[in-house]
């Protein structure tokens, strides 16, 4: 009965507890939203106030905060007196994946069938830029992730990538498919070039020292003219071609080869198709490799480095392993990202990316590859619907971070498949 009397909501007690939620969300709220600058006419900065939105802001969050703790919070508390474990029959189990698969590959002939000639956006912005971002997930999530390597300077080996696919392909007119390899092959050398320094580093040290190399990169990007054309960037960079016919209106294209009517989404619906021919391929490899012993040997390291010397297991080679081959998905990612935009510039490998993806590594939960799935989804996907509210973007974004981190502390898929399971030996063996 105490139980159920403290399971309880108290409402004066939320009352107060809303109430001072509420002049914090106006304390916080007033710089930032109730009051706004603006040029007239004569070029004077005017300081405006807007009373109506801030206080619509306090509300919702006092709304959201009384919620929380009137129907949430005792929800929460009954169920951690019963614990409740959520066990989905074996037949759906078995269909969730491949009903997902299927709608991925459906996803852009259904998007063509419902928005017409402006599927072009949701093929690309919610299809091929999602596929992207898994893909650099899953690459930081071998250095972060498995043998717990704390990376902040992830975006060079992206921009490494398709800086490769763009200045090969300008200076030796090489195709996309030849320039793929080459960017996941080089940014791997950029990344055992980068291990060898922080060999000895661990924690917020190798943090630093990482987020240095992406800094030094993006302003060697911006200050060597003469190769990369600084902030004014490389345009006309290879497309994708289908056995060499090309995506354009011309009659060698693909589209006259197959007697169809030109479209600019024939291109997009190729390259999302490739981008999720390499996902798939890169869930593969990544499962194989977690089997492996240099698999394990990430894992033991992210554990306990000093135990993992004591095993025989050397960390020199382990840390420059992982370096090396997420790195190397982050060069195809780069790749791709080049032929997608066909215009790249130092502005877009900034420290912000090398945060987003780490975010979708740690919200995703550490080591799931599934999680980073469903983490890329939810942030790529929410700031792209919130365009409308350009103006407070990333505040929401901010704030569904902070809300996913206090919801699920331990990332949005906390559990994974053990890279080795030991079972107990048959009784035959025993004796």
């Amino acid at each position: 009965m105490p139980d159920e009397a403290a399971a309880r909501p108290n409402l004066q007690s939320a009352l107060r507890k809303t109430a001072v939620t509420a002049l914090l969300a106006f304390g916080l709220f007033l710089p930032l939203i109730g009051f706004n600058t603006v040029q007239n006419i004569r070029n004077e900065l005017v300081l405006e106030t807007r009373w109506p939105l801030l206080f619509t802001f306090v509300a919702i969050i006092a709304g959201l905060r009384f919620f929380h703790l009137v129907v949430v919070a005792p929800m929460l508390a009954e169920r951690a007196r019963t614990p409740f474990r959520l066990a989905l029959p074996a037949s759906l189990l078995a269909w969730i994946m491949p009903a997902v698969i299927g709608f991925i590959l459906v996803y852009p002939l259904l998007a063509m069938l419902i928005a017409g000639p402006g599927a072009g956006k949701w093929i690309d912005n919610f299809g091929i830029q999602i596929l992207i971002y898994v893909l650099l997930g899953w690459g930081l999530n071998i250095v972060v992730g498995l043998a717990g390597l704390l990376d902040l300077g992830y975006v060079a080996f992206y921009a490494i990538g398709a800086y490769t696919c763009a200045l090969l392909g300008k200076q030796f007119d090489l195709s996309f498919w030849m320039l793929l390899p080459l960017a996941g092959v080089l940014a791997a050398f950029w990344g055992v070039l980068l291990g060898f320094p922080v060999l000895r580093l661990r924690g917020d040290y190798l943090a630093v020292v990482t987020l240095a190399f992406g800094e030094i990169i993006r302003l060697v990007l911006i200050n060597w003219k003469e190769v990369t054309q600084g902030s004014a960037g490389i345009g006309g960079l290879p497309r994708p071609t289908f056995f060499g016919l090309p995506f354009n209106a011309s009659p060698d294209g693909f589209a006259a080869w197959l007697g169809l009517e030109f479209s600019p989404l024939h291109r997009l619906v190729f390259l999302y198709y490739v981008v999720f021919a390499a996902v798939v391929l890169t869930a593969i490899v990544i499962g194989r490799l977690r089997r492996l012993p240099v698999g394990r040997s990430w894992e033991a390291l992210r554990e306990d480095e000093i135990a993992c010397r004591a095993l025989g297991i050397n960390p020199t080679n382990v840390k420059l392993s992982a370096f090396a081959i997420g790195a190397m998905f982050g060069g195809f990612a780069g790749c791709f990202f080049a032929t997608r935009q066909g215009f790249i510039s130092p502005e877009s490998f900034t420290f912000i990316e090398s945060a987003t993806i780490l975010a979708i590594v740690v919200l995703g939960g550490m080591g799931s590859q599934l999680g980073v799935v469903l983490a890329a989804l939810v942030l790529v996907t929410l700031p792209e619907f919130g365009r409308a509210f350009a103006e407070f973007r990333m505040l929401v974004f901010g704030a569904a971070m902070v809300g996913i981190m206090v919801w699920r502390p331990r990332g949005l898929l906390s559990y994974r498949e053990p890279s080795l399971l030991l079972h107990p030996a048959p009784a035959d063996a025993a004796r």
